[in-house]
Formats: structure tokens, sequence, C-alpha cells
């Protein structure tokens, strides 16, 4: 049961982090890119706090329930008598994930900073230099949590 709810949290998790980043990327920036810079970048900066509050909360129980779930099968082995020797797609998994939660950090707590302080100044040239910034590492986040899923899914082994 336990495992069952920690896979649960991770899979929703994941979901909302990756379900996030495909709105923002593919749906909403589209929509917002014809509205003049000054409501583009209050809107997206708007947006963006909400969604990375969320994505904070996510990607921590990602790499938590993950943590979790591998000592548990780990611990289970070992009990049994047995070697763990973790598969290479969960090897794979656990290193990309760890990559995006860096990535994420990076643009929560480095260049969305940036983006608050241009914003609150109405500097619209430097907030939208950093709005460049965010999407090109959303993009190569989306791409990793894109690949993990491949990896997961197609359950590719040693």
């Amino acid at each position: 049961m336990i495992y069952a709810t920690l896979k649960t949290v991770h899979v929703l998790s994941i979901m909302v982090w990756i379900g996030g980043m495909v709105f923002a990327h593919f749906f909403l920036r589209p929509s917002v890119a014809q509205l003049e810079a000054p409501v583009r970048l209050r809107l997206m900066h708007d947006v963006l706090a909400r969604f990375f509050q969320a994505v904070l909360v996510a990607s921590l129980l990602t790499l938590t329930t993950g943590v979790w779930m591998l000592g548990r099968v780990a611990k289970q082995v070992v009990q049994s008598g047995g070697n763990f020797d973790m598969p290479l797609a969960w090897t794979v998994m656990a290193a990309l994930g760890v990559a995006m939660v860096a990535i994420f950090m990076h643009i929560r707590f480095a260049l969305f900073k940036k983006l608050d302080r241009a914003v609150a100044a109405s500097d619209w040239g430097a907030g939208g230099a950093v709005l460049t910034q965010i999407r090109t590492w959303v993009s190569v986040n989306l791409g990793l949590g894109v690949l993990v899923m491949l990896v997961t899914l197609m359950r590719w082994t040693n």
C-alpha cells in the first residue's frame, strides 16, 4: 500500500510538471505573443509565479518519492538475501530526474528572480530577454521529461 501511494504521488507530480510545461510552451506562450510587452510580461510573470510554486512542490515530491521507492525495493531485495542491482532504466530516470530538478531550480531561483526584478522595474527589454532564457531551459527540461517517460514506458533495461 505504501509503495502504491508513493508511486501515485510520484506520477501525479510528474503529470503536473510535464503537463504544465507543455501547456505553457505550446499553448500559453504563442497565445500571448501578440500582446504588448508590458501586458505579456506581467501576465507571464504572474502565471509562471503560480506554476513555479506548483513545480517546486511537484519536483520535491518526485525526488522524495523516487528515492523512497528505490530504497524500499533495495531494502526488500537485500533483506531477502539478494543483491540489488538498479535497472538501467531506473538509473537513467534517476539521473535525468535530478538534472531536471537542478535545471528547474536555476529557472526558479536565478532566472525568475531576474524576471521579477525586470517586471517590477518595468524594464520590458530585460524581461523579454530573461523570458527567452526561461523558455529555452523549459524546452530542455521538457525534452528531458519526455525522454524519462520514454525510457520508463519502454522499460529499457541492462
